[in-house]
């Protein structure tokens, strides 16, 4: 019996452990309404606060204080000397941070969620946040995070501006080339062309390996738009699908109808395409 008890409080104790433990490899968009704590410094002082979005200024660290953790695994707080809030616009990079332990809430006299956040909470069912919040996610390369608000909007206005082609981002970004292609062949039927709805129609196609419907595209659709801004860089993408099927003859065709190499920015990567296809 002594055997079993001292192997349970082992357990437990290791489980606890892990429990509190500090892990630091969440990305700041992927810690949107979480405690978090930086790295410690030289001190072994930890920075805690609140990560949020705000939508106009995007993600935001809310600074609490800091804590250090002593030899017996506790969190000793020490809260900011400024009175009010302390709130830094944070940019997506490759600093990682860690979640606090729920378990260590109490500790640090923290809640799970602030009171003050409600604030910033108050337009999250309208579609206009689902959108927004989309789209931020689909600007930090989170897309799989985009598609859960831009789906939501979905639900709550399919014919909101913007939201098909945004959908469609998410979907490319995930290489699902045949959903982007429904979604977007869809708001060509309903909705006012643009050029990126036609950009991103024939990323996807050509993607896809549907290269002959990607020229189709951009042929009919050349001269139906003003905007050309895109235009090398559709060409670019069905070029780029040729090389990679090693289709030598449309390959040079099409370099000779689409002039893509008499673009500054995508001539050296044509001029290599040539080498190595040679």
């Amino acid at each position: 019996m002594r055997k079993y008890i001292i192997f349970t409080l082992y357990f437990i104790s290791i489980f606890g452990s892990a429990q509190t433990e500090l892990v630091f490899d969440k990305k700041f968009v992927q810690s949107e309404d979480k405690w978090v704590a930086f790295p410690a410094d030289s001190s072994g002082s930890y920075n805690l606060g609140f990560i949020y979005i705000d939508s106009q200024a995007g993600l935001t660290f809310d600074y609490e204080g800091s804590f250090k953790i002593d030899e017996n695994g506790k969190y000793n707080f020490k809260r900011r000397e400024i009175d009010g809030s302390m709130k830094y616009r944070l940019k997506p990079n490759n600093i990682l941070v860690a979640f606090i332990p729920e378990i260590k809430f109490s500790e640090l006299g923290i809640q799970k969620v602030p009171d003050w956040l409600k604030f910033y909470k108050e337009d999250e069912h309208t579609v206009e946040r689902q959108y927004r919040w989309g789209y931020m996610y689909n600007g930090w390369g989170e897309c799989e995070k985009a598609l859960e608000f831009l789906n939501s909007a979905y639900l709550l206005n399919p014919k909101y501006e913007g939201l098909k082609v945004e959908l469609a981002y998410s979907y490319n970004c995930l290489k699902n080339y045949d959903k982007a292609i429904e979604i977007l062949m869809q708001s060509i039927k309903e909705e006012p062309v643009t050029a990126y709805t036609i950009k991103e129609l024939i990323f996807s196609q050509a993607k896809n390996g549907n290269l002959q419907d990607a020229e189709n595209t951009f042929n009919l659709f050349d001269s139906k738009i003003s905007d050309k801004s895109y235009k090398p860089e559709n060409a670019y993408n069905i070029l780029q699908g040729y090389y990679l099927k090693k289709d030598h003859v449309n390959f040079y065709r099409w370099i000779k109808e689409s002039n893509i190499q008499s673009d500054k920015r995508f001539q050296p990567y044509v001029e290599q395409m040539i080498a190595n296809l040679k």
